[in-house]
């Protein structure tokens, strides 16, 4: 099964790590509103990072700032994990309109081709080869 793994690896949008330098707002559907901070974060989803957990499943909205963007969308929250304080709550955009996902990747791609860019191949390489247990 490695084949499918490897083809599941390549379509996977390229990720920026921002540990916590952009801060978020989770709107959840019963109108609480709680802080957050990108963790990780790509044109398609990202990670947060929560003092508590969300349930998977819910239904949220998320909120934040990056570069020239300004970026509001439902997202699909999925299954969190536990950090050294807090957890990190990955999350899928559910309604990201064309406009807003190009502006977004477009701000990502500066990011990840800045000198100082928060990942590289390697490091996604190595993060892929731990996460699987090779």
């Amino acid at each position: 099964m490695p084949h499918s793994k490897q083809a599941n690896d390549e379509r996977r949008a390229p990720r920026v790590k921002l540990a916590g330098t952009v801060l978020a707002l989770v709107r959840l559907e019963s109108g609480r509103q709680i802080r957050a901070r990108l963790h990780q974060l790509s044109f398609t989803g990202g990670l947060l990072h929560l003092d508590a957990p969300l349930d998977e499943g819910i239904k949220a909205e998320v909120m934040f700032h990056l570069g020239g963007s300004t970026i509001r969308s439902k997202v699909a929250v999925l299954f969190p994990m536990w950090a050294t304080q807090g957890c990190l709550q990955p999350f899928e955009f559910a309604d990201l309109g064309e406009d807003d996902r190009l502006k977004l990747k477009a701000d990502l791609e500066k990011l990840l081709f800045s000198p100082d860019a928060g990942t590289d191949e390697e490091e996604q390489a190595s993060e892929a080869a731990a996460g699987s247990g090779e």
